[in-house]
């Protein structure tokens, strides 16, 4: 019985390996983004993509166990078609990348609070923040959508909670819908943490939790600038001494705005 060689099995075999590991992976993202509660992407993965190359690998499979018992030797061609699989729908992947922009949903959620910190922190006055749900409602009116996955489907639009009296950032939010941005005002109005509603850093599935990285929420933080400073204070950074709130005495909601958790 002729066998190829030692190291055209490994070729196959790792090549094997990574079609599985690459696509196999791609094809259970693609799965599970369809069921999930939330899941970080931008939109759908692709799930016939990663069929099609796995189909097309089991095919190849199939082709060199046959080679295999049949007692081919090194000159058989099809020990060479998992090698090229693997090289053509690699290749063809660079090719669609190229025309798009690989952006996470941690970071666009990011971005996203940022830009909210600094639109509240333009209507601030005096010694003091906006406070009313009338005033910061238009701010997300027009910010797109979520960059987050509801059961396959991008979360439609941004909604805002206001939240009166509290002592830091929220850090919890049970109950809350996806894009929710919780607008935390501290007591006499000089201070606002906003904190939001997505997946924290690193995890592509889950539930609907405050978006934090390392433990800790992501908090933008709203404060009034006198004109001679001309400075935005750093956003996404908790004051020493203020210690932080899962809830706060008061919530107040700006339109159609998912409940506050129960204290």
């Amino acid at each position: 019985m002729t066998l190829p060689k030692t190291r055209t099995l490994l070729a196959n075999v790792v090549c094997l390996l990574v079609l599985a590991w690459l696509y196999g992976g791609d094809l259970s993202d693609a799965l599970r983004a369809r069921s999930a509660e939330v899941s970080a992407f931008l939109a759908p993965p692709p799930l016939v993509w990663p069929a099609v190359v796995l189909a097309a690998t089991g095919v190849v499979l199939g082709v060199v166990v046959w080679g295999v018992l049949r007692g081919r030797g090194e000159g058989f061609k099809g020990y060479r078609l998992l090698p090229i699989v693997l090289v053509g729908a690699l290749f063809l992947d660079l090719v669609l990348m190229e025309s798009q922009v690989p952006l996470r949903s941690e970071d666009v959620a990011t971005l996203s609070l940022r830009h909210l910190q600094e639109q509240a922190q333009a209507l601030s006055h005096g010694r003091t923040v906006p406070s009313e749900p009338e005033v910061l409602r238009p701010l997300v009116a027009d910010m797109g959508q979520p960059p987050y996955l509801v059961r396959g489907t991008r979360a439609p639009s941004w909604s805002l909670q206001v939240r009166q009296g509290c002592q830091g950032p929220v850090r919890e939010a049970p109950g809350l819908a996806v894009g929710t941005f919780i607008y935390c005002v501290a007591p006499g109005g000089e201070l606002a943490w906003i904190t939001l509603v997505g997946l924290p850093a690193g995890e592509r599935f889950g539930l609907p939790s405050v978006v934090s990285g390392e433990g800790e929420p992501h908090v933008a933080i709203v404060q009034p600038i006198p004109p001679e400073e001309g400075e935005a204070p750093e956003p996404f950074r908790e004051p020493s001494g203020a210690p932080a709130a899962d809830v706060a005495p008061q919530a107040t909601d700006a339109g159609e705005l998912a409940p506050a958790p129960s204290p």
